[in-house]
């Protein structure tokens, strides 16, 4: 029930694709206006003060650009990113390496920060306020603490979770940046954009319809254009038309609003085995054979952006518009509390 193409999550495939399509410039970077106006400040000044630019945190679904920022800030100051893993740091020797060989203003990125454990992040701490490592050598009452001097440095973090971010640590951070959803018309420019990178003639047509079902993720609509490219080449001239995008997408069973057979199965479920709901998250998980977290970081959010779910404090409720997007009949009677 997995979402086999329209997941946000990235993929192997997602990576080669991701680092041909990345945008480089502010200018490449489509959508999200008011944050990449807000970071241009936040670097511009810090560029008169010859600072280091602060600590930054990014939060939101996964492909919206988080990783992107990241790098184009970097790319912007001048200086070397370090990227890497929240679960990739084991160990508190792990992060102190990492540390100790940044260079003077360089850009640590970790991604998925809520899941760094506690000791590194309290290695974190000082690093971040006073560019110095406090570690301890040995253990009990022959332990002696070291304070390293590190270069200053702008430590970059992004999470899909911002409510498991520890209260110290998200402190420490200078601003913090929620990504969106982005508009269609957003996306529309995108496509238009990965196509000449990538080579692929799409009518116009074509790249509202692949907009559409993208389900406002750069990422999902940068993966549905490389498919429905391949059917391009097979049933096709090689040029993606409407017809050529509208069948394509539909033999991948991604329907109109972009909802592959795991959301509709989501909404089904909520419909026909709990009457509309409300029904709690734990249900829902255990009916539909899905991971708590999954329905959390992967359905919910696009589903409640289309305004077929919505979340009461007696549990997830289907609207009127996922009934009459799965074309079954709604009475007034249902969904009250």
């Amino acid at each position: 029930m997995v979402l086999k193409y329209t997941s946000p999550k990235p993929t192997e495939e997602d990576k080669t694709l991701d680092k041909t399509l990345r945008p480089k410039t502010w200018q490449e970077f489509l959508g999200q206006e008011k944050i990449k106006r807000n970071l241009r400040v936040i670097i511009d000044a810090a560029k008169k003060r010859k600072d280091p630019v602060e600590h930054l945190l990014f939060y939101g679904g996964s492909g919206l650009g988080k990783s992107t920022l990241s790098y184009i800030i970097a790319n912007e100051i001048g200086v070397n990113i370090r990227v890497i893993s929240g679960p990739a740091i084991e160990r508190a020797g792990d992060l102190a390496a990492i540390l100790t060989n940044l260079s003077q203003g360089d850009v640590l990125f970790i991604d998925e920060v809520h899941r760094i454990n506690k000791i590194c992040e309290e290695i974190l701490y000082p690093a971040m306020e006073d560019s110095k490592l406090n570690l301890i050598l040995g253990r009990g009452p022959m332990a002696k603490t070291m304070e390293i001097e590190i270069p200053p440095f702008t430590f970059i973090g992004a999470t899909t979770r911002i409510a498991l971010l520890s209260s110290p640590l998200r402190s420490r951070f200078g601003a913090t940046f929620q990504l969106n959803f982005y508009d269609v018309e957003d996306i529309e420019k995108i496509i238009q954009q990965s196509s000449k990178i990538l080579g692929i003639e799409v009518v116009p047509e074509a790249i509202k319809i692949i907009a559409k079902r993208s389900r406002f993720t750069p990422r999902v609509a940068n993966r549905l254009l490389k498919r429905v490219r391949d059917f391009a080449q097979v049933e096709g001239e090689g040029i993606i038309t409407a017809v050529i995008a509208k069948d394509s997408l539909e033999f991948l069973e991604i329907d109109e609003e972009g909802l592959e057979f795991g959301d509709r199965k989501i909404l089904e479920t909520i419909i026909k085995k709990f009457e509309g709901g409300p029904v709690g998250l734990q249900a829902l998980a255990a009916t539909t054979s899905e991971e708590e977290d999954t329905i959390l970081d992967i359905y919910e959010p696009y589903l409640m952006q289309l305004g077929f779910i919505e979340r009461t404090p007696k549990g997830r409720m289907a609207t009127k518009l996922a009934y009459q997007h799965l074309g079954m009949d709604y009475k007034a009677t249902q969904n009250l509390i």
